[in-house]
Order: structure tokens, then sequence, then C-alpha cells
């Protein structure tokens, strides 16, 4: 009984360790953000002598938010939808349905999990090349949609597998076709895995920078990384101005997962369990 209290307490010293070790660079970025320039480059206290809003208002205007956050919106919810669409439908298909090569096709998708990214990404670019959709946000999406393939098919299949059979047999008794089944039975009880799929979906490409500073050469078409990449172009950069940047970009991302915390752990318990 001792032991196990012992155990206890040191993993959970272990954890908030580790937390306190996660959030300190988050910190200095916010605590960046509200310094001058001066201040932030001789360093000093984590809490700022002088706070001042002046920094975020200048990376406001510099950094054209309202035009690089409507770039980045528009990529992560395309994306979010394609994968949704694509995917609950396919994972509907290797949890219930029965067809030849199902699972070695359901365990083909599961180990594109091992695959880097970064290995593909210049095929990714010759075929982009080829489609004459290079260049274009539609470049973008295609490849973040197929990249999200093996975890949310994995995480979506495991979910529905777990919702009761018999509901689709009563369903079915009741004169319901497949389709009608799938969007009426399994996606509501299915919602928390697929806020919890969008969650992942969202957060990685709102952050993307690879592919898209591969693929995009035109400022106007610019999402908010690079967006934050012009601030560091100049001769001397604004160390300051790039907190503040970074902070107006990964605020929507925090928001986004305090809004949906409750779903996204019910979704990843229950696609887990299933």
């Amino acid at each position: 009984m001792i032991g196990s209290r012992i155990v206890r307490t040191v993993a959970r010293t272990a954890l908030a360790a580790y937390a306190l070790i996660s959030l300190y660079p988050f910190l200095w970025m916010l605590s960046g953000a509200f310094k001058t320039r001066e201040e932030i480059l001789r360093g000093g206290n984590l809490i700022p002598a002088n706070p001042t809003l002046d920094t975020l208002v200048a990376t406001w205007s510099r950094l054209r938010f309202f035009d690089y956050f409507l770039n980045s919106l528009q990529v992560t919810a395309m994306t979010v939808a394609g994968v949704l669409v694509v995917y609950s439908l396919a994972s509907y298909a290797f949890a219930v349905l029965d067809f030849p090569g199902r699972k070695v096709l359901f365990w083909f998708f599961v180990s594109l999990l091992f695959v880097p990214g970064i290995t593909v990404l210049l095929p990714v670019v010759i075929l982009e090349k080829n489609l004459g959709i290079l260049g274009s946000h539609l470049g973008l999406v295609l490849p973040f949609v197929n990249g999200t393939a093996p975890l949310t098919v994995l995480l979506l299949t495991n979910g529905f597998s777990g919702i009761p059979r018999e509901l689709r047999e009563a369903a079915r008794a009741d004169g319901a076709r497949e389709f009608r089944i799938f969007w009426s039975v399994y996606l509501p009880l299915a919602r928390p895995t697929l806020i919890t799929v969008a969650v992942l979906t969202a957060v990685p490409t709102w952050n993307e920078y690879v592919l898209t500073r591969v693929s995009l050469n035109d400022p106007s078409l610019y999402t908010l990384p690079l967006g934050l990449e012009s601030l560091l172009s100049g001769d001397v950069p604004h160390y300051n101005e790039v907190m503040a940047a970074s902070l107006i970009i990964v605020i929507p991302v925090i928001a986004l997962f305090l809004l949906l915390q409750r779903y996204f752990v019910n979704g990843l318990v229950g696609a887990v369990k299933g």
C-alpha cells in the first residue's frame, strides 16, 4: 500500500516537472509579446519590467493578420471537412461492412503511420506540378487530407466498432438503407470521435510550415506560419514582434482545444477502447 503511494507520488511529481518544462517556452513567448525590443534583447526576467501592448498592435499590422488568418482558416476548414467526409465513410466500411481484403486494406492504412511525411514531400510536389495545382490552397488541402489517413482511419474504425451492431440490425429491420444507417445512427453516436479527429487534423494543419513553404509563392495566399516567417526576414529581426506573432497564431489553437476538450478526451478514450 505504501509502495503504491510512493510510486504514484513519484509519477505525479515527474509529470508535474515535465509539464513545467514544457510550459516554460510558452511562458517566454507570452512574456516577450509584451516587451519592448530593447528589453527582449537584454534578456532578463520572465516577467516584463514595463508591459506594453504596442508590440502586439505593431505585429498585428505588420503580419497582415486578417489576410493570413483567413487563408489559414480556409485551408484548415477544407482539410477538416475533407477528412471527416472521406474517412468517416471509409472507416464505417472497415468497421461494419464485410468485403474481400478488408483487414489487409485496413492494416495497410494503419502501417502508413510509420512512413515519415518528409519522405514523400518531393513526389507530392512533382505530382502537384503535373496536376497544375502547385502553389494553390487546393495543393495544400489534398496532401493534408491524405496525410491524416492512417491515424484517422484507426480512430474512426475503432470508434464505429464500439457501437453495438444490434442498432444497425434494428435500423435495417425498419427498412433503412446503408447510408441512412451511417448518417442517422453511427455518425451521431460517434460524435466525440469525430470531434477528436477534427481537432487532431486542425491543429497540425493550422501550424503546417514545410509543405506550405515549398508550395506557396504568392504572398496573397500565405498562411499564418509563412506570415510569421516574414518577420524573421529582415537584417535584424524584432524578436518581441516574433513572440507576439507566435502568440497570435497559437491563440486560436488553444481556444479550439479548450472549447472541445471534453469531447476530445471522451472521443480519444472511446476510440482506444473500441
